[in-house]
């Protein structure tokens, strides 16, 4: 299976609760396979389907009430 593997930096997180609320969004959302969110660093690494932009998982995390750029 082809995955894209994309490294964010995330922006607005203030507590480990707030990597883990992220995590679990972008984990559930369709074509996400894994994320690892880091509070500490303010960095994510994403792994996606193929079809997957890069768009597309700052504006998941931007829904979540985070700011993401690369």
């Amino acid at each position: 299976m082809e995955q894209t593997v994309y490294s964010i930096t995330i922006v607005g997180m203030t507590c480990d609760g707030c990597s883990s609320r992220l995590t679990r969004v972008l984990e559930s959302s369709p074509g996400i396979h894994k994320a690892i969110v880091s509070h500490a660093d303010g960095t994510g690494i994403v792994t996606t389907s193929p079809e997957i932009t890069e768009e597309t998982v700052f504006q998941i995390v931007n829904s979540a009430g985070f700011e993401a750029h690369a």
